[in-house]
């Protein structure tokens, strides 16, 4: 019976062994790997890219392997992933200032680089409410919550003239005058002073 267990035993350590060897022996294998060679992996810089021909990657990666999303990235992922890696945060996605409570006087500023701009609010303090979402646009920069009653004002920082200005639809949508119609315009005239 003693023989027994212990031959078991042996060949159990036996088989654990061999697993862990060949587990650690290809981790050097990778870890000591060299970079293939002959693949371009010079980027250009944050501060290079001018064009959008610039957002176009060179080289992808190496046959055979599977590409980083450095090398595979275009457009304005690219440029967000070389903002990054440089320190600079491309689309500004810092929380707002949830430190007060904006005013018709002082406003929370959400700044945008479109024509329309989604705030979400949360009240103050901080979470006092569900999220309202708030639509803030050129023609209509301010918006208040309707829950706790916070102003928040877009901050236009996109080009001053896109082209976009210059198309009229004539296919039954967008024609309508002005601004669409919300509850704030049914509101009496005497209550809109207050």
């Amino acid at each position: 019976m003693f023989l027994q267990r212990s031959a078991f035993t042996v060949a159990r350590r036996a088989a654990t062994g061999a697993l862990a060897k060949r587990t650690f022996t290809s981790s050097f294998v990778v870890r000591d790997s060299k970079p293939a060679t002959g693949v371009n992996t010079t980027t250009k810089k944050f501060e290079d890219v001018k064009t959008m021909e610039d957002l176009l990657p060179k080289t992808g990666a190496a046959p055979g392997t599977v590409p980083t999303d450095l090398e595979q990235a275009t457009g304005l992922e690219r440029f967000e992933i070389l903002g990054k890696m440089e320190g600079v945060d491309v689309f500004d996605m810092k929380p707002l200032d949830s430190s007060r409570k904006g005013t018709l006087d002082n406003p929370i500023v959400v700044r945008s680089f479109g024509d329309e701009q989604y705030a979400g609010c949360t009240g103050y303090p901080a979470d006092s409410h569900v999220v309202q979402w708030l639509t803030m646009s050129r023609d209509r920069p301010v918006e208040r919550c309707p829950e706790c009653g916070g102003v928040y004002k877009m901050d236009y920082v996109g080009p001053q003239d896109d082209g976009h200005h210059e198309h009229h639809h004539d296919d039954g949508s967008h024609n309508y005058e002005g601004e669409p119609k919300t509850f704030a315009d049914f509101v009496k005239p005497e209550y809109r002073t207050l």
